[in-house]
């Protein structure tokens, strides 16, 4: 039987980036349930890097990982828009992150985005904003795997795993194998990847977000941010060719699943959108969904389980897995090798991660 030190289940961009960080210090396989790795929610993601996305418990971890993203990021800015009865919401948003080092200014928001009602009149602009090239990102960080010595098993769906002889004896539809420690990056599938270890599970749930490209009239002007309504009922931002990509900022609950998009989510969007801005709907040319998966505090899950000590979580990255990845992974890479936390990473708590809450 093939044995490793470290067994990583899930290819996405959580598991490549932490994958990538330990594969110089062990010995390691990244187990993948479909043929091509990232196939779910990396594959399908908005692509853009925010500092204020998922609050002031996600920001440290963004915001350290802009060094490394930066070689993947193209400047976009971000413009969270209101109305006068969003005041309180856009004062509330800017004391959240006072002090945090983001760069937030009020702004008018007509400026920035021609055709917007005369209703939405308060604007934050956050400059730092970028999109993010999310497919060069993830594939390098496998590349590194690679280059390291690690292994990628694709379609390899987990089928069991138990503590045998001080290891793990992890049964797949790719073959048997043995771990000293096996790592839960399956994002969505997170906690049936613990069931099927034996671990209780923590309440990971996905749900379902929906992105439509479009068409208007006019196009989306050059220059123009991601545009976000500050009570997160939707948001847009240009494209290549100039098409828009739209979302509903929809969270249905699903079981894991390959995620598909549902026209009337689609609708919900045009429509939300067209009561922001005087545009006109030519074409709808793509429609798709992803699965964000999130912890019951919505923080992400970074530690070993208090239970079951070689059983170590890297999940509930919600629709921030991208942005934070690299910080992400050294840090849990850190807990995982008992090591010391990098100088950029070593003011972040990893307590506020740590599955412990869940005990």
């Amino acid at each position: 039987m093939t044995r490793f030190d470290i067994a990583i289940v899930g290819g996405g961009i959580a598991g490549a980036t932490l994958a990538a960080e330990l594969a110089p210090h062990a010995s390691l396989v990244v187990i993948e349930r479909e043929s091509a790795a990232g196939y779910h929610a990396t594959g399908r993601s908005a692509a853009f890097w925010s500092e204020t996305y998922g609050g002031p418990h996600i920001q440290p971890l963004t915001t350290a990982s802009a060094k490394e993203l930066a070689p993947y990021l193209e400047r976009l800015g971000a413009l969270h828009i209101g109305r006068t009865g969003d005041a309180a919401a856009i004062d509330a948003f800017l004391d959240e992150f006072a002090g945090t080092g983001v760069e937030l200014h009020r702004v008018a928001p007509a400026a920035q985005v021609p055709g917007l009602r005369p209703e939405w009149t308060l604007g934050v602009f956050e400059p730092s904003c970028a999109y993010i090239d999310v497919a060069a990102l993830h594939a390098d960080a496998l590349g590194r795997v690679r280059r390291a010595g690690g292994a990628l098993w694709l379609d390899a769906d987990l089928a069991s795993a138990a503590r045998e002889g001080g290891a793990w004896r992890i049964e797949t539809t790719a073959g048997p194998l043995a771990a000293d420690i096996l790592v839960d990056a399956a994002g969505a599938w997170a906690d049936r990847v613990a069931l099927a270890a034996g671990v209780a599970p923590i309440g990971i749930q996905p749900y379902r977000r929906t992105i439509a490209q479009l068409r208007t009239d006019p196009s989306p002007r050059a220059g123009m941010p991601l545009v976000v309504d500050i009570g997160e009922h939707f948001y847009f931002k240009p494209e290549a060719g100039g098409r828009l990509w739209l979302s509903p900022a929809d969270e249905t609950p699903v079981d894991p699943c390959d995620a598909a998009p549902e026209e009337l989510d689609v609708a919900v969007a045009i429509d939300r959108m067209e009561r922001a801005v005087d545009w006109r709907v030519v074409a709808v040319e793509r429609r798709w969904a992803g699965l964000r998966s999130f912890a019951p505090d919505r923080r992400p899950v970074y530690g070993f389980d208090p239970r079951v000590s070689a059983f170590f979580w890297c999940a509930g990255q919600g629709g921030f897995g991208i942005q934070t990845a690299p910080a992400a992974a050294r840090l849990a890479a850190s807990l995982l090798l008992g090591r010391a936390r990098d100088a950029d990473i070593a003011h972040i708590d990893p307590a506020i991660y740590s599955p412990e809450r869940f005990a």
